[in-house]
């Protein structure tokens, strides 16, 4: 046998033994192979009519299954998808000589026909059934896929059609008619708009075609919404061809033109292949679709998790849970898809329970390049689309110039996704016709290639010439197509120049926003009221604090919960309870509440036990859950991704501002593994975008000995980021006022991105408690919070702080009864309650210090924002705090200690601080060696 067969000399013994039990015995092989030797006797009959089947004959036949299920795993390799470059070649190939078959068998009739089809066939007509399937324009990578069934079922449709599309006369000419829209969209823009920038989609255009087929498909298999993320090139075809962006605007925008109306003075803007858009259209078939472009910053793979969280957003919402509704399509680069670990993170969402859509469709423009750097050198990986397989998602990979086997293909891949739930993937092998944008010169570093290209005639032209040749269409017809579309466009543009402004044709505040609106300046501090009925929040109360008799849960979780049936005899309670009673209010009250991030259904740090998983089984038993309303509650624990999930929690945020919309960091100091999205999305969507956004953020901060990297979230770089009323920075001391805060997010008619930096320690400290009359009666969230210990008249220094070390120094303060000291809490950092400080700063008119007391380094924390804003005011201000540092606090804890209680001292100008530090480290040290 050759070497380089599939099937090994031990192989072949193993299936003559099989053979001679069968003969012996059908019953006594496997089923599979029973059916596989029955019938034909193996291909060799007699003149008398007897079988004349050999082991030889057996082996043939064996080796011809195995090429068949050679072609099907290693077919892709072979294909003929590149439309500019020679492939790479791979060995072994598909020769006959690798499968132990030779040109003499090509007409032998060989029973394995059956398992493609076609019954017992000739060799040669098995071989082009299989080379016609998975060696032309289109290759399938599909054989990892664990289920038989999907397996089976996408080769009996590839094999069943060959790979190869038959549309009608009408279907051909609507993707004639899309590839010229897009090739001359862009001609158009190229000639119009010299030097300036579209990223252009030439050498691509075939996934307008394609954009339009998957959702007339789409549409007959039931979707009633597409969300679109994808970054720029191509961008403004997709708007335009796509969802029906006017031309005039885009025209507009090449011009430069802005907004006129006066709410739009504010908005910054964004180049115009970020901006996204949607729309309703009606396919052919008269389905009404709604399509959205989700925005997308320079980050490319940073929309990925946004439109997943939309999606998912929307099928809660809208869709009653219902994913064969509503699709997501993301569009990437080869070199992003490989590149980007945000791919990977969504991808690992695509089938978790708090994170699936039913499937995402995936199409790879590739391009064979990114910016300048050749494929070979962007990825490891055979394909860029091997990340595929971590979800043994099917990939099919198409020559772009094929513009019918791609919408073949991508037909196909709708049906999968409808059918079996999961992520489909199409990689559309193409070229870029310039470089990275117009004004790039790819010759610098793809000579070669850009020599090809140049020649290379674009899939309008190829697709006409084909049609041509088949006798499809006129031979005018693509010229009177070019005319119309043309002169169409022109005189979009010549009423464009008419225009003085841009007008708003994609309003923010309608569908789900409907009834919301932008925040006027005068909105940002009006009170608002959260607090609930004393009768309700106790019923609440004690309903979400009761567990049923009949569950066996552990003793320290049975214990829990008593305690929380004490506060609500004693009317007092603790961080867990103000936080869970705002869910529970809010659910009460109609709302939606989603929580997710590591560990958050017990917590980080075991306060909030959301869910409660019984002592003697998995059942889990979700208190929220009990109360009315209790089924909008959802608290997912999520995979190990900060980026990934705050992107798709962003997303769930946009679609649904009726939800409270929650994501967790572990530790405050991980969401900088998250920093794209804060920078990108959450801090400046509404002013690049006008895109409004409610999405909660909790960052459990505070140095308490822990190290580096469990201390600081870095509230200093969210305060940098703070303009324009764009977030809410929050750093509460209360339960009572972290309730209002989350309640105040949907009580408005706006929203904002929410910024809570939450406590650890605090979270069972004695102090850290507040009474029902907080929560109800005329309560509200308080930006700043006065001192009631002491007297204006007797205050000489007063502090300002925020968070955890206000109890630091609450507790030097009544230990060493300081009535001359005065501790105000700063609740709300930005937007900045200036006028409650200066009201404060004047009602203690005899101090003559005012100092700003942190535990954060000098050149982190509040400090740098706190500064410039009191500067900016004329009011002066100092700051007692650590030192600089690069680090966020030290690792060591009796140097942590050492440090608090040198900051402590400071801020009271005590002079024994430093024996006071020395005689408590020894004494306090055990408090600082928890562990994390």
């Amino acid at each position: 046998m050759d070497k380089l067969s599939y099937l090994s000399n031990a192989d072949s013994a193993y299936i003559d033994s099989l053979y001679e039990a069968y003969k012996q015995d059908p019953e006594a092989v496997d089923f599979g192979w029973r059916k596989f030797f029955e019938g034909f006797d193996f291909g060799q009959t007699g003149a008398a009519g007897t079988t004349q089947a050999t082991p030889d004959h057996v082996l043939k036949e064996i080796n011809v299954l195995n090429m068949i299920n050679g072609y099907r795993d290693r077919g892709h390799l072979f294909t003929e998808t590149n439309p500019v470059r020679q492939r790479r070649k791979y060995y072994p190939g598909k020769e006959l000589e690798t499968f132990g078959l030779s040109e003499s068998d090509m007409d032998t009739v060989f029973n394995a026909g059956v398992e493609i089809g076609l019954g017992p066939a000739k060799l040669r007509d098995i071989r082009q059934l299989i080379e016609d399937t998975y060696c032309r324009s289109i290759g399938a990578e599909f054989k990892y896929i664990r289920s038989p069934e999907k397996i089976k079922w996408l080769q009996d449709r590839m094999e069943g059609e060959r790979n190869t599309p038959n549309f009608p006369i009408e279907k051909k000419k609507r993707i004639l008619k899309k590839l010229n829209e897009a090739v001359v969209f862009e001609n158009f823009l190229g000639t119009k708009f010299l030097g300036q920038k579209r990223f252009s989609l030439e050498g691509a255009e075939s996934l307008i075609p394609a954009l339009d087929s998957v959702i007339e498909k789409g549409a007959d298999l039931g979707i009633r919404e597409f969300v679109i993320g994808m970054a720029h090139r191509g961008r403004l075809n997709v708007l335009t061809n796509i969802l029906g962006k006017s031309y005039e605007s885009i025209f507009s925008e090449f011009e430069g033109k802005t907004y006129a109306e006066e709410a739009e003075q504010d908005f910054g803007g964004d180049v115009k292949y970020h901006l996204g858009y949607s729309t309703d259209i009606t396919t052919d078939n008269g389905a009404s679709v709604h399509l959205s472009l989700v925005p997308n910053p320079s980050h490319l793979e940073t929309v990925d998790p946004v439109v997943e969280g939309i999606v998912r957003s929307k099928i809660d919402m809208k869709y009653d849970g219902d994913a064969t509704r509503i699709a997501p399509i993301l569009i990437h680069g080869d070199a992003a898809i490989a590149g980007q670990g945000i791919v990977y993170e969504v991808i690992q969402m695509s089938k978790l329970e708090g994170f699936r859509t039913g499937g995402t469709i995936h199409i790879v423009v590739n391009n064979q390049v990114g910016f300048t750097t050749n494929f070979k050198d962007g990825r490891s990986s055979t394909y860029c689309t091997d990340i595929a397989k971590v979800t043994l998602s099917p990939v099919f990979h198409v020559n772009g110039d094929d513009v019918e086997a791609l919408v073949y293909a991508i037909n196909l891949a709708v049906e999968y996704r409808q059918k079996y739930h999961t992520d489909v993937f199409i990689d559309l092998l193409c070229y870029r016709r310039y470089g990275h944008n117009e004004a790039d010169e790819p010759k610098f570093t793809q000579p070669l290639l850009y020599k090809a290209i140049e020649k290379h005639p674009n899939p309008r032209e190829i697709y006409n010439k084909k049609l041509l040749e088949q006798g499809s269409v006129d031979a005018n017809l693509a010229k009177e197509m070019e005319k119309d579309f043309r002169k169409l466009l022109q005189e979009r543009l010549e009423e464009s120049k008419e225009e003085e402004n841009l007008t708003q044709d994609n309003p923010m505040y309608s569908g789900a926003w409907k009834g919301l609106r932008k925040a006027r300046y005068e909105d940002i501090f009006a009170p608002v009221k959260t607090a609930v009925a004393e009768k309700n929040f106790l019923a609440l109360a004690k309903a979400i604090s009761t567990l049923p008799k009949d569950k066996k849960f552990f003793r320290k979780i049975s214990r829990l919960f008593e305690e929380r049936l004490k506060m609500v005899n004693t009317k007092t309670f603790d961080w867990a309870m103000g936080e869970l009673m705002a869910y529970a209010t809010l659910l009460d009250e109609g709302f939606r509440v989603r929580i997710s991030g590591q560990d958050v259904e017990r917590g980080t740090f075991s306060h909030r036990h959301a869910v409660l998983t019984l002592e003697d089984s998995e059942e889990e038993y979700i208190p929220l859950q009990q109360i009315s309303g209790g089924e909008r509650f959802n608290v997912y624990n999520s995979h190990l991704s900060e980026y990934g999930v705050l992107g798709f929690e962003y997303g769930y945020a946009l679609a649904n501002p009726q939800s409270l919309t929650i994501w967790e960091a572990q530790f405050g100091d991980f969401y900088n593994g998250a920093q794209i999205i804060v920078d990108q999305y959450i801090s400046s969507a509404e002013t690049k975008w006008r895109r409004s956004n409610g999405l909660v953020m909790l960052l459990p901060h505070g140095l308490e000995g822990q190290g580096p990297e469990h201390s600081s979230a870095r509230i200093e770089r969210f305060l940098e980021l703070c303009a324009e009323n764009n977030m809410q920075i929050v750093n509460c001391t209360t339960p009572a006022n972290f309730f209002h805060v989350l309640r105040r997010q949907l009580k408005r008619d706006y929203r904002k991105p929410l910024i809570v930096f939450t406590p650890k320690s605090l979270l069972r400290h004695p102090k850290v408690v507040s009474n029902i009359a907080e929560f109800t009666g005329k309560s509200q969230f308080q930006e700043v919070i006065d001192d009631n210990y002491v007297k204006s008249a007797d205050v000489k220094r007063v502090l300002f702080c925020s968070g955890k070390i206000y109890y630091d120094l609450l507790e030097k303060q009544q230990a060493d009864e300081r009535k001359d000291v005065a501790i105000i809490r700063v609740e709300q950092l930005y937007p900045t309650p200036m006028d409650k400080l200066r009201a404060v700063r004047n009602k203690y008119k005899n101090a003559s210090e005012f100092i700003w007391v942190q535990e954060e380094p000098e050149n982190m924390g509040a400090w740098p924002y706190i500064c410039r804003k009191f500067r900016n005011r004329n009011i002066t201000l100092d700051v007692v705090s650590r030192k600089e540092s690069s680090s966020t606090a030290t690792g060591y804890a009796k140097q942590h200690i050492t440090q608090q209680l040198a900051v402590v001292g400071r801020a009271f100008e005590d002079k024994n601080a430093g024996q006071e530090v020395k005689d408590q480290v020894k004494a306090n040290v055990k408090v600082a060696q928890k562990v994390d």
